[in-house]
């Protein structure tokens, strides 16, 4: 497969592939883990995303060793991918892992992450907000692989799935309002019909009809909503319809 090839079914995992219905984040994520170290010559791959910018975070590893270290690393809130999530001004660089600088700001990710075999790092946000609302860690035993074109790649992946979970986000957003306002017109209605059954059995005006359906709700603990149903299916309390009980 060429490197043109691999990149192509990068972009179409991480648009969610061909499978229709709500975007998956957590096979996103994951997707874009598993596919960057081939993608952007590094040894190894991690993705932090914190949706709305709240926990519980995600987290997804290229292997099953640098996602424990990077779910770690946002319990004890230090490593690469943190920072990058939380930096008001973000510029990414590659940095030395067994260097002091690192072992001074990161106590318990660099020694770790040494220990597995990396020595360089590099963190790109997935810009969701003002603010980085996630993090593609690139982690590598050699620093070379950490490239200024690989840096540009990354950041263009890290970016389209930043974009991807935003309007997938979004998506849901619309759905839950448009299932909000079809409730909120169906009940009302059926409101309505109450109150022209209502109306009709006791010879009230709707307004009137509205008030009993409402007292009658309210003094049984329960929604109108639900009184009118009844009432517009036949079976409600015939202390408020008026009707005998046979």
């Amino acid at each position: 497969m060429t490197s043109e090839q691999r990149l192509a079914d990068a972009f179409v995992a991480l648009a969610g592939g061909l499978e229709a219905g709500p975007l998956d984040v957590s096979r996103t994520l994951t997707a874009l883990a598993q596919h960057a170290p081939a993608l952007l010559g590094v040894r190894a791959a991690a993705v932090v995303f914190e949706l709305d910018g709240r926990g519980p975070a995600f987290v997804a590893g290229s292997d099953p060793e640098v996602s424990r270290l990077e779910r770690d690393a946002v319990e004890w809130r230090e490593g690469p991918g943190h920072e990058c999530r939380r930096a008001s001004v973000l510029r990414p660089a590659p940095e030395a892992l067994d260097g002091e600088v690192c072992r001074r700001r990161w106590p318990r990710y660099a020694p770790r992450a040494t220990r597995l075999g990396h020595t360089c790092v590099l963190a790109l946000p997935l810009r969701t907000r003002p603010t980085a609302g996630g993090a593609l860690v690139l982690l590598t035993d050699a620093p070379h692989s950490l490239t200024p074109d690989a840096a540009v790649l990354g950041a263009s992946l890290a970016d389209f799935t930043a974009v991807t979970l935003e309007r997938a986000r979004e998506a849901d957003r619309s759905r839950t309002l448009t299932g909000q306002l079809e409730q909120a017109l169906t009940g009302r209605v059926v409101i309505e019909q109450a109150k022209g059954v209502l109306g009709t059995l006791l010879g009230l005006s709707p307004d009137d009809a509205f008030d009993v359906l409402r007292k009658h709700a309210r003094a049984h603990r329960r929604s109108v909503r639900d009184v009118a149903r009844e009432v517009v299916e036949g079976h409600a309390d015939p202390e408020l319809t008026g009707r005998a009980v046979s």
